[in-house]
């Protein structure tokens, strides 16, 4: 039997957050469901090419498909945090002082926030 999706609706309440990884600037936005949880999320990389925006997008596509399906918050920062690749380095955001990779930091931008 097939796994139910929990969609989002229509219009919902979101967070977007500026942060910046070394020099690259991005916007991650997340969209919530009634109850306050994450339900899906988006990455826009300014000034950036079509790799680093397309995995973006693959990343942000495949994880809001996951969480949809039930795969806890915990569980996704759990498989996604720590992930190490370009761009790494310091961050714009105190709390996240230093990033592996723009997955590492989502991921732990949503820990900090949502668990």
């Amino acid at each position: 039997m097939p796994a139910l999706r929990a969609s989002l609706p229509a219009t919902r309440e979101s967070i977007t957050h500026k942060f910046a990884i070394g020099n690259h600037e991005g916007y991650l936005t997340i969209g919530l469901y009634a109850d306050g949880k994450p339900g899906e999320i988006f990455i826009k990389m300014a000034k950036e090419g079509s790799t680093i925006c397309g995995m973006a997008q693959a990343f942000c596509r495949a994880f809001s498909l996951s969480i949809q399906h039930g795969l806890s918050i915990e569980d996704a920062v759990a498989r996604f945090k720590g992930m190490r690749f370009e761009p790494m380095g310091p961050t714009s955001n105190p709390d996240i002082p230093e990033a592996q990779s723009i997955v590492d930091y989502v991921a732990r931008y949503l820990e900090l926030h949502f668990t």
